[in-house]
């Protein structure tokens, strides 16, 4: 034992250089001050599957685990619209949830803001639009950000709401890459 410790104390300290700073994490400590600044407040988000796979709904689900906590950076979901300041929609429009979709947007407060997830979402994806499909979200209500992906990172869904957060609302859909 005390061999041990005397390699111990003749060796010094010895680990990994931290790893380097990554782009994509500065998005998530961007979040919260952002959020405070033009809300002042929570962020209130309402999800609403309009019919998609639900590829995007999982990658959405995995923002409220340890590793992305969307909790603790202001962020969290609502039931109802009416206490919703932006809506996250997923999926190409069926015919069936275009008006269930109008009206969940019609009951938000203003300022509305929408972000469409998925390929579905922002273009209608494999089914486009036809007599079973609307389409692309933008065909019902009108939308601020689209985040293309087959599905979508959580973490592009996080820098897609803080693009919406931080676009003016001018009626321009910001495209995120």
């Amino acid at each position: 034992m005390l061999k041990t410790l005397r390699t111990i104390i003749a060796t010094g300290i010895v680990s990994e250089a931290p790893p380097a700073e990554e782009a994509a994490l500065r998005v998530r400590a961007a979040l919260p001050a952002k959020v405070g600044e033009v809300l002042g407040r929570a962020l209130c988000i309402r999800a609403v599957d309009a019919g998609s796979c639900n590829g995007c709904e999982l990658e959405i689900h995995a923002l409220n685990n340890p590793l992305y906590n969307i909790e603790g950076l202001g962020i969290r979901f609502v039931a109802s619209p009416r206490h919703a300041d932006l809506l996250l929609v997923t999926g190409p429009v069926s015919r069936h949830m275009a008006l269930a979709l109008r009206r969940t947007y019609e009951a938000m407060p203003d300022p509305k803001l929408v972000v469409a997830l998925g390929d579905c979402g922002c273009t209608g994806g494999l089914f486009g639009e036809s007599y079973a499909s609307c389409g692309r979200v933008a065909n019902v209500i009108p939308v601020d950000v689209v985040v293309p992906g087959c599905p979508p990172s959580p973490l592009r869904i996080l820098q897609g709401i803080l693009t919406a957060i931080s676009v003016p609302a001018a009626g321009r859909v910001a495209h995120h890459p």
